[in-house]
């Protein structure tokens, strides 16, 4: 059912292996690349973010820009990435209080270091990294005129629209529904119709899917943020829609139309970019150097590198 997808190598020994499965489309949209049970329901976690972001969009919530791409996001909860979660929801006339997210700190950890000496609380509900997505729901909430109490219902008009819309893209209806961890809504797809929602968004030549599309590209520091592996790769590779999930789920999708949808069953994402990018490398997209490096994964041993974590790419 599943592949060894990738090798963690430590002094030219085989320590640990990430089995998983793969599913790459050319632009055309044909499979050209299967590695694993691309058919298996996976629960994409943070992966849906782009399109709950355009659920969001699709029910009347003012998005664009910065916003846009903070809805599509996971942020780390940089102070620029705060100041677009609270302007958002000042817009809409509401307060943090109106989360309904949990209270972490910032992934950052610069940032988390200078709450900690200013005597700041670690954990608010503003830096946790679903804030962008939650204060976007909120919003179009507001817009549509529908409950905000209760927008994390499954059953909750805006959370249909979610679900019809990732439907939608993947061409399959999603499901079983599920909490992810940020208490929202999830919805199980497919690797081969998570590969299809991505694919989605960089088809599109206007409207609303190339809308999420081109601010998480023109914003990709609003995706993730300092240093993060999303926002990395979209700079990496020009045009490309990148966007990973917890336990081991990541898509992305090059300008040309190329995508891949990943999971690794162990759960760990410290392989996930480099089978992508060695993915995309199979279907024939082309990368650049940039993109190709952060492939490149190092095993440390003592500070120095004493190994890599290799695809399997070819050996199959």
């Amino acid at each position: 059912m599943y592949e060894v997808l990738a090798e963690v190598v430590r002094n030219g020994f085989v320590e640990s292996v990430h089995y998983g499965s793969v599913c790459g489309l050319a632009p055309d949209g044909a499979v050209d690349h299967a590695r694993g049970d691309i058919h298996a329901t996976v629960l994409p976690r943070s992966t849906t973010k782009p399109f709950q972001a355009l659920g969001c969009l699709l029910a009347g919530a003012p998005l664009k820009e910065e916003r846009l791409a903070i809805a599509a996001g996971s942020h780390t909860g940089e102070d620029f990435h705060v100041r677009t979660v609270t302007d958002m929801l000042a817009d809409a006339g509401l307060g943090v209080d109106a989360l309904q997210c949990l209270a972490l700190p910032p992934e950052d950890e610069p940032t988390r270091a200078a709450r900690i000496r200013a005597g700041l609380p670690e954990a608010t509900k503003e830096h946790m990294n679903c804030s962008g997505k939650h204060a976007a729901m909120l919003a179009a909430c507001v817009a549509a005129g529908w409950p905000i109490d209760t927008y994390l219902d499954p059953e909750h008009p805006l959370q249909r629209t979610i679900r019809a819309t990732m439907g939608e893209a993947a061409g399959e209806r999603p499901d079983p529904v599920a909490i992810d961890g940020c208490g929202a809504p999830l919805f199980g797809l497919s690797l081969i119709g998570l590969a299809r929602a991505a694919q989605s968004l960089v088809i599109a030549e206007d409207g609303p899917f190339a809308a999420v599309a081109d601010a998480m590209r023109v914003y990709p520091e609003y995706v993730g943020g300092t240093g993060h592996q999303n926002t990395e790769f979209m700079r990496a590779l020009p045009g490309s829609v990148v966007k990973g999930g917890a336990e081991g789920v990541l898509i992305a999708a090059t300008r040309q139309g190329h995508a891949v949808a990943v999971k690794v069953i162990d759960g760990s994402p410290r392989a996930t970019t480099a089978i992508a990018l060695r993915a995309l490398e199979a279907l024939g997209a082309a990368l650049t150097p940039a993109a190709l490096a952060l492939a490149d994964v190092p095993v440390l041993g003592g500070g120095r590198v004493v190994g890599e974590i290799r695809t399997t790419e070819g050996k199959q």
